[in-house]
């Protein structure tokens, strides 16, 4: 995800935090300059950062702890609330018949991110119609269609006419009967006046309840004047940042937000159509800090995997550190649905801040490798692999058409995940993390259920 370097410098706060022999004033001080250098390095806006700082080492030093929590714990907390306070300004666009019109310079991701909003609300139930307003953009209409039939949704547009605002019209006028309508605007490569006006005449036509500005992650301290022209435009309500999947410093955009007042709805996390993950402050935070994202995860693999049987396997050998090669072969294949591997584990609590010591490249070949040895096994073999000695390894290595050296190493991801995940079992602190994550999932019945 984007703001990788903020995230590795927030996470190095927390460990000399946890390393310190005790919380004292001088401590604190010294967090919060750290703090200061994170989020100014980020491109976060300087009012934003010392804002945030202030109100750190103020609660640090007079709010006193809660019963049975730690200074160090104490500490921690404030910064985590903190930071989702700088990003949360509101809940996400919500589930009912509305239209939406989308603003936003060229190259920002408007018109590929108004295609995934549509499969969004498609994946809801809700009926879509999207109009192709860009005017000024030859391709761009074209685009929308072919979004549109990747997502089952109608597009409407008129190529060669230069009315925008009478396209939207139109475009209303069919659409009546759907219950989302998205209207596609033209973007420029500068805020020219002309684009300001045309966007102003179409939001005057169609009054849509959401005016949602795209802007890319990566645009830096420039998101502040886009956001703002925009804003004083059409009243920007909501925000969609795209390129999230980059390592760009991304804290420009989100400074972005403070001039509009609008919250971030969608964060685009990729270039497939179905890269738009619902915004929430503290998953994204959660995950920034390197504490993980596991409902997110178990929320992408549902909506991946049609094997219900083949989900709980997943779900239950996450939880607990007793498990299979049969129970691996499941997660790998769930992996492999669930979109490219960086961004799975990013939602793995304690693998943010591994990036560079990660080839995701060689691993997702790896994995594609390993899955290949473990259709060669026999089933016994997967569901006891202590018995896979020479003998078998090299019957099973002449079967996939690998070396023996490819199956022991497979053997040996296998007995370090296991006990990575039996470590995890045993962590109550973890546990507590997970479950508070997954809504109040019972992981002692889910340890039971392996038992």
């Amino acid at each position: 995800m984007a703001l990788d370097g903020l995230g590795k410098s927030l996470r190095n706060i927390l460990g000399r935090i946890g390393s310190a022999s005790s919380v004292d004033e001088s401590l604190i001080k010294d967090i919060c300059k750290d703090l200061q250098r994170a989020l100014l390095e980020a491109d976060v806006n300087v009012r934003l950062v010392l804002d945030l700082t202030n109100k750190v080492k103020d609660r640090a030093i007079n709010e006193p702890p809660a019963a049975g929590r730690s200074m160090k714990d104490h500490l921690t907390n404030i910064i985590y609330q903190e930071l989702v306070n700088l990003v949360d300004n509101g809940e996400g666009i919500p589930l009912k018949p509305q239209k939406i019109m989308m603003v936003g310079l060229y190259g920002q991701g408007k018109t590929t991110t108004t295609g995934k909003l549509a499969l969004y609300f498609s994946k809801k139930g809700f009926s879509v119609g999207l109009i192709g307003a860009d005017v000024y953009r030859p391709a761009a209409l074209d685009q929308l269609k072919q979004l549109g039939e990747k997502v089952g949704v109608e597009v409407y547009g008129e190529p060669g006419e230069s009315d925008a605002p009478g396209i939207v019209k139109r475009g209303l006028e069919k659409f009546k009967d759907k219950k989302i309508v998205i209207i596609d605007t033209s973007g420029r490569h500068a805020l020219e006046d002309d684009l300001i006006e045309e966007v102003k005449n179409i939001a005057e036509v169609a009054k849509p309840e959401e005016r949602i500005l795209v802007l890319d992650s990566q645009v830096g301290q420039q998101a502040g004047p886009q956001a703002e022209a925009f804003h004083n435009a059409v009243g920007v309500t909501g925000v969609i940042l795209t390129k999230m999947d980059g390592t760009a410093k991304g804290g420009g955009a989100i400074s972005a937000i403070a001039k509009t007042n609008a919250r971030i709805v969608f964060l685009g996390t990729g270039e497939h159509i179905r890269d738009l993950e619902a915004f929430d402050a503290n998953k994204f935070i959660s995950r920034l800090l390197g504490m993980g994202d596991l409902s997110s995860l178990i929320q992408l693999a549902s909506e991946e995997i049609d094997d219900t049987e083949a989900m709980q396997k997943v779900t239950e050998s996450m939880m607990t550190g007793k498990f299979t090669l049969n129970d691996m072969y499941y997660q790998m294949a769930a992996v492999g649905k669930m979109g490219p591997l960086q961004k799975v584990m990013s939602m793995l609590p304690g693998f943010s801040g591994m990036e560079d010591k990660i080839d995701y490249e060689a691993s997702q070949k790896k994995l594609q490798v390993f899955r290949v040895i473990m259709d060669s096994m026999t089933n016994d073999e997967k569901e006891d692999p202590s018995i896979i000695k020479s003998k078998r390894i090299e019957r099973i290595a002449s079967g996939a058409g690998v070396t023996p050296h490819d199956v022991r190493e497979l053997l040996k991801q296998y007995n370090q995940t296991k006990k990575t995940m039996a470590a995890v079992g045993k962590n109550r602190k973890m546990r507590k993390q997970m479950m508070k994550q997954l809504g109040g999932v019972d992981l002692e019945a889910l340890k039971n259920m392996q038992s």
